[in-house]
């Protein structure tokens, strides 16, 4: 419980940095090189390379219409002539972003409701017997209902459906070989709605024939959106004919990628094209295909119709986009990004001298303080008092000693009016000195020999 005390306890401590300076050319370097790797991510790749002093808008609104133009002839044996335009090789017709081209098809012509033998390619519509084919199934992947009757002769069960049924095989060469030279026009909007940023990539010019004599060229004309569908396969890496034959899909991506700072006429789009389908040709899903009917009356009024199993190359137009512009909070959120990885540096450091080198103690030492307020003001009022006991004697020091100064003068002082006192005293014992013309002279000396002394003068030569 101490333990867990104390550690809740130490969590309310605040903790700061102390700089310590460590000697180690090692380290130093380490961080160093560290700095510089952090200064030419942040510089390089940060600001140069993805432009992280922008601010980016991703939400691209956009709109996509094709128009697609040519003609095709085919030559069929049974059904003769064929002249083939946009409105029947491009379903849907109204020119949508994605759309499909025609390029080949199982045409099964004259079909009418009644009942005839299912497909022998149809697994679920063979039969030996009656007993196989019970009346009101439904054939399963096939094209009609069973009637309860098995034919010999095609070894499969009688159905009701729209007879004949479809057996004819798909022609290896595609019938529609003239469709590589189909041209389409794609015409793309965009518009950035944070930045208010509109464009299209078609060229803005007078010229209103500049569409009619142009196609797609990334260097000469980059702002011509018209493509020849042959071009567009080729680009993938495929061969036009072999997809023709089987179908497939071809994926055309326009990217906008707009640095508004630079200005309206570097806001270009690029294309990219690639194959969205699995190109395996020996695999029973390589290709696209589907089915479609048209129907007729005849003079009778009955209906009939003329079955299509068309296979050809569905195209997906994808736009993607982005813009950007200054904006000081990327700007700023990517620099506090630089320091925090500086800090990261300076903190792998610190763990490499702290736990991973033979002077890691010393370092420990120099690093970490732990200040307790408590014994430093228990120290300091330690500290205060012996201060003021000091203080105290050497006032109490310096006191005796003015003291002792002030006797010193006094008995000097009082020597010094002593001395005059003796000197008075002497001269009142002597006599006068009197000169004689002999050059001798006399002192009278005082004797102490009461009120009623005498004189007594003596006479010595005069040396």
């Amino acid at each position: 419980m101490a333990a867990k005390g104390g550690f809740l306890l130490s969590l309310l401590n605040y903790k700061t940095e102390k700089y310590v300076v460590a000697e180690n050319r090692k380290i130093g370097i380490l961080f160093r090189l560290y700095q510089l790797a952090v200064l030419g991510y942040i510089i390089g790749w940060v600001f140069v390379a993805k432009k992280g002093y922008q601010e980016k808008e991703e939400t691209i609104q956009t709109s996509v219409f094709t128009k697609l133009k040519g003609v095709a002839l085919t030559n069929d044996s049974e059904k003769g002539l064929h002249m083939w335009g946009a409105e029947d090789y491009v379903i849907p017709p109204n020119g949508e972003q994605v759309f499909f081209v025609v390029t080949n098809y199982i045409e099964t012509p004259n079909q009418r409701l009644g009942f005839c033998p299912e497909s022998n390619k149809v697994p679920d519509g063979k039969c030996t017997s009656d007993s196989d084919c019970e009346e009101g199934d439904v054939v399963t992947a096939g094209h009609g209902i069973k009637t309860g009757e098995c034919i010999n002769s095609t070894e499969t069960c009688e159905i009701q459906a729209w007879c004949p049924v479809e057996s004819g095989p798909r022609p290896e060469e595609p019938l529609l070989m003239a469709s590589e030279n189909f041209t389409v026009y794609i015409r793309n909007f965009i518009r950035f709605p944070k930045f208010e940023f509109s464009k299209s990539n078609v060229l803005e010019t007078a010229d209103p024939n500049y569409l009619k004599n142009c196609t797609y060229d990334s260097e000469t004309h980059p702002y011509c959106p018209i493509f020849h569908l042959g071009n567009l396969v080729s680009w993938t890496g495929n061969d036009f004919q072999e997809m023709a034959a089987k179908g497939g899909s071809v994926g055309i991506l326009i990217e906008w990628k707009c640095d508004l700072d630079k200005g309206y006429s570097e806001c270009n789009p690029q294309y990219s094209f690639t194959r969205l389908d699995i190109n395996t040709n020996s695999s029973a899903t390589a290709g696209y295909n589907f089915r479609y009917a048209k129907y007729f009356k005849d003079q009778n009024g009955e209906t009939y119709r003329t079955l299509f199993k068309v296979y050809g190359i569905r195209f997906d137009i994808m736009v993607n986009g982005q813009a950007g512009k200054f904006s000081i909070v990327p700007t700023l959120i990517a620099i506090g990004s630089g320091f925090a990885l500086m800090g990261a540096g300076a903190f792998a450091c610190d763990m490499i001298l702290l736990y991973m080198m033979n002077t890691s103690s010393i370092y420990r030492e120099g690093k970490f303080e732990v200040i307790n307020f408590k014994k430093e003001r228990s120290k300091s009022k330690d500290s205060k008092d012996e201060k003021d006991k000091t203080a105290h004697r050497d006032r109490r020091s310096k006191k005796s000693s003015v003291e002792k100064d002030i006797s010193n003068s006094i008995t000097r002082e009082e020597e010094s009016k002593a001395i005059p006192a003796e000197s008075q005293s002497s001269v009142e014992r002597r006599g006068p000195t009197i000169p004689r013309n002999t050059g001798q002279r006399y002192s009278a000396l005082l004797s102490p020999q009461g009120p009623d002394q005498k004189h007594h003068v003596s006479f010595s030569p005069h040396l």
